[in-house]
C-alpha cells in the first residue's frame, strides 16, 4: 500500500462501508490510471537508459527499442554486444511483468466495484444462503 502524508492512495473501502459516489469512483480510476502511466514511463526510462548504456544506441534508437519491447513487438535494432543482449533479455522479461502489473493496477477499481456489487447483491437477496441450502 502506498502512503503519502497519511493519505492512502491505492486503498479501497471495506465491504461493510457504503459504496463511494460516482465522482469519487472516476477520481479513483483516474488516480489508478495515472499510477499505471507512471509505472510505464519509469519502465520506458529504464529501457531507454539500458539500451543507451549497454548497446551504445542513440537516445532516439534507445527509446524506440525500449518502446517496442515494452509494447510486446520486439527490438528494432540488432544487438551487437553481449551486455546489450543480456540487458535486452532481462528487459523483455521485466516488460512482461510490468504489463501484467499495470493492467492489474488500472482494472483494480473496476474489479473491486464488481466484487462489492456482487457481495452486496448476495447479502441483500440472501442468494448465498439459498445456494448453499438448496
Amino acid at each position: 500500500m502506498f502512503v503519502m502524508q497519511n493519505k492512502r492512495i491505492l486503498q479501497f473501502e471495506h465491504h461493510s462501508q457504503p459504496l463511494i459516489s460516482r465522482k469519487r469512483f472516476y477520481r479513483r480510476m483516474l488516480r489508478h490510471s495515472g499510477f499505471g502511466l507512471l509505472i510505464i514511463m519509469a519502465s520506458l526510462g529504464i529501457g531507454t537508459l539500458g539500451y543507451h548504456l549497454f548497446e551504445g544506441l542513440s537516445w532516439l534508437d534507445s527509446i524506440l527499442n525500449a518502446s517496442m519491447i515494452l509494447g510486446g513487438m520486439g527490438p528494432v535494432n540488432s544487438l551487437e554486444t553481449a551486455g546489450g543482449k543480456i540487458f535486452a533479455s532481462c528487459y523483455a522479461l521485466f516488460s512482461g511483468i510490468v504489463f501484467l502489473a499495470t493492467v492489474g493496477v488500472i482494472i483494480a477499481p473496476m474489479a473491486f466495484l464488481a466484487s462489492w456489487l456482487t457481495s452486496a447483491l448476495l447479502i441483500r437477496n440472501q442468494i448465498g444462503f439459498r445456494l448453499i441450502n438448496g
